[in-house]
Order: C-alpha cells, then structure tokens, then sequence
C-alpha cells in the first residue's frame, strides 16, 4: 500500500509500504512536509477520512484478532509430536499390511485432532472476547468535518490510520510509527525493537535529521511495540499494523511467552514419547528372541507404543484452562490473556506487589505540613500545591496523580475558592503584575503571599522513576525576569540536589523518620531561582535548592488487604512488598495487616549485592523499600533463581520491567495500556482477594491436567509391563493389535471428563507444579500395581478360559473396568464425583462388560466368558482398589 502524493521512491530503490515515509522520507523532511505527504494536518483527520483509510488500509493490528480459521487450525494439530508419532506408526503399520491397526491409529488421529482444534478454537474465541474489555486506546486528534474544531477522543488501538494525530503520554503504548510533531521532556522505552534497556529521549529536532542516522536513534521518530515513560507529545501517524516496524521484525511465528506450565508439559511429553520410540522395538525383539514370532509381532509392537500415547493430552489442556479463564472472568471479572498464565497462577509461591494502591487505598489526605524544624508551615503546602497544579496541566498527564489530588485538596480546603484546581485549569490569559518578592517570602503568611491563580506556569521536568522528583518551573508574580523551580519529590533525593549542611540533612531525615515510622508516606519540596529564559529546563537545573519542608501523606489501608493477605497464606503463597516509600511507612503498612516485616531491604543494598547473594536475600526478605524499576525487576529474578514461581502485581510504567521478569504478570483493569499489555492477567480491582480467587482456579485446572496425565500414563505403563510378561508367558498375543488400540480410544474418550472435575480445599492449598522427576515416580509405582492386577487376571483367565479368543475377551474386559476403577480412586479431588465423571467412567465399564457380547465385539474378535470368571474378576478388582486407596491414604507416590 502506497501514500497518494507520497514522494517518489529513489530509482532502484523497494517499493515497500509507508515504511519509506517512516524510515525515509520523514526522516529529512520538517513536519509540514511529512503532513502535506500524508495529505494530513495538526488539526487532525476528518472522521470520514479516516473511515476510508480504515477501510483501505485495515486495521492497526500486527496479528490479526480473529482466531485462524477452524480448517486451517485443524491441520495445525498435524504438528502435535504425540499426533506425529502416531501417524509415524500409522505408516509403519501400513507399510506391513496391517490395515487394522493403521485405520484404528488414523481413528485416534482424527478424534484427537478434531476435539482438540474444536476446544481451542473455542478459547481462542473466548480470550479474544475478553481481551476486548481491556483493549488498549489511543487518543486522538479528529474533526467531524473540514469547519469543525479539533476534538480530542479516545479510540480503539486498531482504528487508527495514517494521517491521524495522536497525543502520548506517560504511560501510553506507542500506538503505531509516528512522527513527533511536539514532545516536552518525552522518553521512549523500545526495548522490544533495539534491546536496549533505557528508556530513550525523544524531541522535535530544530534542523532536518541526518538521513545517515540510525532509524530507530533518530529522535523525532517513535515506533510501535515501544511505551512511553515519561513526558508528553503529540505525532502523526506514518505507518500502521503489517507495515510498522514492529510487524516486521515480529513476522513469521509468534514469540509467545512461555512459562512453567509450558516448560513441564513439553518436558513430560518428551520423556513419554522417548520411552514410546524404545517400546516397539523392546516388544519385537522380547517376541523375536523368546517366542521366535518375527515381524509378525510389529503391529502388536506398534499398538503397544500407541497404547502409551496420551493423545487427548492437549485436547484436556486446552478445555481445563479455558473453563477455568472463563470461570473467573464470570464470577470474579478477572481475565486470563494467555491461557497457560492460568497454571502459572496455580503454581505461584511468590507473589510481589507494590505498597499503593495494593495494600492501601490510594486514596490520600494530606496528614501534616512542616519546615525543616518540625512546625506547621502553610508556606510548604502551598509550593507543594504550585508544583502539583502545573505538573498536572504541563505535563499532561493522562489522569491526575493521586498525591497532587490529595496536595490541591488540602490547599484548596486551606486557602478558600483562589485554591481551586479546576478554576485555574480554565484560565488562559496571564496572571496581573504584582510587585517583585524575593524567595524568602515564601514564608510570609499565607493571607500575603500569592495564591495558585497569581503563579504562571512555564515549564515541566516529568517525574522519572529514577529521579524520584518533578519539578514546576513558575513565573510568580511581578518577576518577569525570573523562573522559580518548584521541586517535589521524595525527601532523600530531594536533600541531594539541595544546598543544605550535614546537621540540616541529618535533621531533616531523623524528622522524615519519625513521620514514616507512623505510617506516612512523604514528600520534600524545595525551591530555587532562575534567570527567566526561553529553551527547556532540564534535570541538570535542579542544583542548588533552597529547603522549604516535608509534606505528608496518609493512605488508608484497603479494607480487604489483611484477610485476602492471611487467606494468600494458607495457600502457601508468600507476598512481598517492593516498594518506593520509606522503609518505615512499609514496614507500618505491613505490621498493621498482620504480615511481619522483618529487616527491610533498601535499593541501595540490593545495589550492593551480586546475583547469587541477592537471590539468598531476596528469599527472606518481606519488604524492599526505596526500590526503582531496575531494582524490582532483579529481586523479581532474584527470585526465580531461587526455585520460586513468582507472580508480579504492577499498574504503573516503573512496574513493567518487573512484569515482564517474572513467571506470571497482573495488573488491575484501570492500569496504564503499558501496564495492561505486559499483563496475562487483568483484574477488575486492584484487589488480592481476585489474586486469591486466580491461584485457585490455576491450580483447580492443572490438578485436573496432572490427574489425566497421571492416570492415563500410569495405566498405559502398566499394560506395557503386562503385555510384555504375556508374550513371554503365553504361546500366542496377549491382545490383538486393534483390540489393544480400540480399549485406548475407549479410555481416552472417558478421561476427558477429567477437565469438568471439581476439586476440593486439599487440592488447592498448595501450590500445583507438574515435576517430571515427581510425575515418572508416580507412574512407575502405580503401573507397577497396574500389571500386578493384569498378571493376577491371566492367572485367572488361565483357569477359566481355553483358547486366545477368550483370553483376549477377558483381558479386554479387565483393562476398561480397572481403568474405570482408576479414575475413581487416582482423581485429585477428594470432593463429589461430578456428572460427566460418574457418566464417564459408568460407560467405560459398561463398554468393557457389553462390547465383548456385541456384534462389534465379535468383529474384533472378542467372544462372551463363563459366568464363572467374573466372580474371580471381582475379587482381583477388590484387591486392586485396596492397594490403590492404600497408596493414596498414605501419601505415596506423591506426583
């Protein structure tokens, strides 16, 4: 797709899309130019306009929303490697003429793949229906006809086009390529494009680029996939969806995130499909050597490696995560994006979270107002309300931070009707002169100082997580040649950029501690004086400061912190606080909702250690205060090095990069987009008790995924033993190939009902892992009790049978009804048998009673038995369900 009026390309050169006009062209042209290519202008697009180029150009999508097509998801099962071993096999049976053992394989195949592109094709559905009720927006610049003023309105991600003018800000997804055509302070972190970790400055350069520079260093261009970290901007889109940058980097397979559950269920799938490929030639060769059977025996061998095979394995997974995600977006409103962060969920021993907001209400008040001896000074209030007013209305902020909300509040509530936000906010002429006040009258009384309406704002330094600090720069009445800095900002870093003594510090920071230690959250503010000039301030001019005071705040804790805390407990999940406050404002946070907080850790020790004794730390360590983006993603590693499955609970940009560190990231609903795309898991509120609610529903679906691996595999192992004792044993098969893969397909299908199972408190009290070590110990005890069920049934069989055709009949029948028995005894949940398990298993054994009596039955040549033997049949089944309950009430084999 091609700009109409976009500039010629360089003989030579690709023709590609409105990738030229990004990477290119815009690169040396001013911003009038770039717009007069896209046919666009500051004002923004007509809606109609950007209706066609939406209809022209598609959505602003890198992949597409809908799920595949159900046909094409179909042949995608084919690459399942338990699907590919079968049909392996099938062709092997084919090749030695056993066409009944190469259709009942094809049988599996089909069931198998059918069920499985059905069920995730309903996810897939699902997900993308709830991904919809967390959609990223952008906002942009439209108007409803050429005369109409510019309005400024939130839309969908996806229906943005080329042309169209967006506003960023801190917080906010880069929606597409863009290019600036104002920035104020702007960073960019494009980590996901460069690899760099920094965040990257950004602005409008004042001279066209040199086109020899780096495309993604050139500082007038931000590009999908990147978010912003600080500082506001305005741009106009280049390039959208499949031509952005982004797209093209990410193009061919997706680079899905894979956690835990991925990396245990591959593991175990690996050690079960490595023990098949050694089965078949084991059964040949034992029937070659011993019984001198040749290749007759290779489609019995093939069976029997079939028979191993858990081929409804993904389609279990993909129905029990997908019942349980849209469990808890129905009851709880929490929406799980990536289905196996569900297991995740379920295995998480370690959950991180901030102090704000999490185990506080976020909602502040200002509690005191002090100068640097301790009094009550309004003069402090006041600045702290100036530099709160401005940042909010320069920065541009996309909602106002809740600590200005809580500094206007108490200022307008101080200093009457002038204090009001809203009123200043809709003033646009400049504030009258008055007469010139040096600094120091910052601490005259209140009623003669100017009040937030005589101040004019000039500039803004956005806060940086690193800095800690954000800074108003003002014009105070009368003063027309002279800027005042107004600094607010945490009281350590504050104290750094101010020119004070040791004994003032040292004062100041025993008076911060006092306050914290009562569980107030604090803020220093300071002041300088500038000559007024034209160009930026930055960082490097908050030098120098004159001290005014400490402001602090009061958060009150979240009513439902402590129990959803104490309930997190129970089910083995430890919580740690990673935190920016003070240590003493954490550490009275914590003891009051009953979690001790122990030694708090600082960021400038967690700055002081390596990898590995961080990581011993971190393990019993509750709180880290004074912590930066960069230190809460190491402890988040930290941690995960030590063996723990950690989840990571953020809303904010300075949360991301420990997002994205650990095993499984939540956010709340009302997260910044950034927030919400790092995220696999969304929540209504910022509440622990839908955390809680989350980890059960993780761990309910993989007790059901663990309990059909277990059963299903430890069976399956048992009738390898069997079927190798018997064709040492017997002078004839133990079963006939299609018997062998007609009882599999008959337990397969039944053990489906195992994703519907419900569990009960034992089963979610403490965190579900799949271990492979754990799972193969498992399966070799309980298919050791397995074949010496089988064995004690041919002892029987040889009593009461005569002949291959009965033998094979009542081994038949005995293998669905101790499978059925399984089922029963093995399940995870100790609870009520649910309806589509009591189905299940009920016709698995009426399969295995009536099959052999049916015409069927005879096609597959089974026949009817005595009455005799099943009087012995359940005696051995007595004896079977008691070894089995006697393993399982003593704990062992623990999988």
């Amino acid at each position: 797709m091609a700009w109409a009026g976009s500039a010629a390309v360089p003989a030579g050169a690709e023709r590609t899309p409105d990738r030229v006009l990004t990477g290119v062209v815009g690169a040396g042209l001013t911003s009038l130019e770039v717009l007069r290519r896209l046919d666009a202008g500051p004002r923004g697009l007509v809606e109609d306009e950007a209706t066609r180029r939406l209809q022209r150009y598609g959505e602003n999508a890198v992949l597409p929303r809908r799920p595949a097509a159900w046909a094409w998801r179909l042949l995608g099962t084919l690459r399942d490697p338990f699907t590919a071993v079968l049909l392996g096999l099938g062709v092997v049976s084919a090749f030695a003429t056993s066409w009944s053992t190469a259709c009942v394989i094809a049988v599996l195949v089909a069931v198998s793949c059918v069920l499985r592109s059905a069920g995730e094709y309903r996810a897939d559905r699902s997900v993308a229906a709830l991904r919809d009720l967390v959609a990223t927006t952008a906002t942009v610049q439209r108007r409803a006809d050429e005369e109409s003023a510019p309005l400024v309105r939130e839309i969908p991600v996806e229906e943005l086009v080329p042309g169209d003018v967006v506003r960023l800000g801190p917080g906010d997804m880069v929606p597409a390529d863009v290019r600036l055509l104002r920035a104020d302070g702007l960073t960019v972190h494009q980590a996901a494009l460069t690899g760099e970790s920094a965040p990257v400055a950004k602005r409008v350069p004042d001279t066209p680029v040199e086109l020899a520079r780096p495309l993604f260093d050139q500082p007038h261009l931000c590009f999908a996939g990147s978010s912003v970290t600080a500082g506001t901007a305005t741009a106009v889109v280049t390039a959208t969806g499949a031509d952005t940058h982004f797209a093209s980097a990410h193009r061919g397979p997706t680079g899905r995130r894979r956690g835990a559950f991925d990396r245990s269920v591959n593991g175990i799938s690996w050690t079960l499909i490595r023990f098949m490929t050694l089965t078949a030639p084991l059964v040949l060769l034992a029937n070659t050597v011993l019984r001198g059977r040749g290749l007759e025996t290779l489609p019995f061998a093939v069976a029997v490696a079939v028979g191993l095979t858990p081929e409804m394995l993904p389609v279990i997974v993909t129905t029990a995560l997908a019942r349980g995600a849209a469990q808890l977006a129905r009851r709880v409103g929490v929406i799980v994006k990536r289905l196996p962060a569900l297991h995740d969920m379920g295995a998480v021993d370690v959950l991180c979270v901030d102090k704000t907001g999490t185990l506080t209400q976020d909602q502040l008040t200002v509690d005191c107002y002090l100068d640097t001896d301790g009094h009550t000074d309004p003069a402090v209030l006041h600045w702290a309300a100036v530099n709160s007013l401005w940042t909010i209305q320069l920065a541009d902020v996309p909602a106002p931070d809740a600590l200005d909300e809580a500094i206007l509040a108490a200022a307008k509530a101080a200093g009457g009707p002038a204090a009001d936000r809203d009123d200043l906010l809709c003033r646009t002429p400049p504030p009258p002169a008055r007469p010139e006040r040096a600094l120091s009258a910052v601490h005259e009384p209140a009623a003669a100082r100017a009040t937030l309406m005589d101040v004019g704002g000039v500039d803004v330094i956005p806060f940086d997580p690193a800095r800690r600090v954000v800074t108003a720069v003002v014009q105070r009445p009368g003063r027309p040649a002279v800027h005042t800095l107004v600094v607010k900002g945490a009281v350590e870093d504050v104290l750094d950029r101010c020119a004070i003594d040791e004994e003032t510090r040292a004062r100041v920071l025993r008076l911060a501690g006092r306050h914290a230690a009562r569980g107030l959250r604090l803020l220093a503010v300071a002041l300088a004086d500038r000559p007024a000039r034209a160009r930026p301030y930055t960082p490097a001019d908050e030098r120098g400061l004159t001290l005014l005071g400490i402001v602090g705040l009061r958060d009150e804790l979240t009513a439902t912190a402590a129990d959803a805390l104490a309930a997190l407990a129970r089910r083995g999940v430890a919580v740690k606080v990673l935190t920016g406050d003070h240590p003493g404002t954490a550490a009275r946070v914590c003891a009051e909702l009953g979690l001790t907080p122990g030694e708090i850790v600082t960021g400038d020790r967690i700055d002081a250690l390596d990898d590995a004794r961080l990581a011993q730390l971190a393990d019993t360590t509750t709180v880290f205060a004074r912590c930066t983006p960069a230190h809460k993603a190491r402890v988040v590693r930290a941690l995960r090095r030590g063996g723990h499955a950690v989840g990571f609970l953020g809303d904010g940009v300075n949360d991301v990069a420990a997002m994205h560190a650990a095993d499984v990231a939540l956010c709340p609903h009302a997260a910044v987009d950034v927030t919400r795309e790092a995220a696999d898991v969304v929540l209504a509120e910022k509440d622990l008790t839908a955390i809680d609610s989350a980890v059960a529903a993780g761990r309910h679906s993989t007790g059901n995924i663990a309990t059909y691996l277990r059963i299903a595999v430890s069976s399956n192992v048992g009738n390898v033993i069997s079927m190798l004792a018997a064709g040492v044993l017997l002078p004839f098969l133990p079963m006939l190939p299609a018997q062998v893969l007609a009882q599999n397909l008959c337990f397969d299908i039944s053990q489906l009902a195992f994703a519907y199972d419900r569990p009960d408190a034992a089963s979610v009290r403490r965190p579900s892992v799949l271990r492979p070590y754990a799972f193969s110990r498992y399966i070799t005890v309980f298919g050791l009790v397995n074949a010496a069920a089988d064995l004690a049934t041919f002892a029987v069989l040889g009593v009461f049978t005569r002949g291959q055709t009965a033998f094979h009949s009542g081994w038949f029948t005995e293998n669905l009804i101790t499978q059925a028995l399984v089922m029963l005894l093995l399940r995870t949940a100790r609870g009520p048998l649910p309806g589509a398990l009591r189905w299940a298993t009920g016709a698995l054994a009426a399969v295995g009673l009536l099959l052999p009596l049916s015409p069927l039955g005879a096609a597959l040549g089974l026949a009817a038995l005595p009455m005799a033997y099943y009087g012995c049949l359940v005696m051995v089944l007595v004896a079977y369900g008691l070894a089995l309950a006697a393993c399982r009430k003593f704990g062992w084999p623990v999988g």
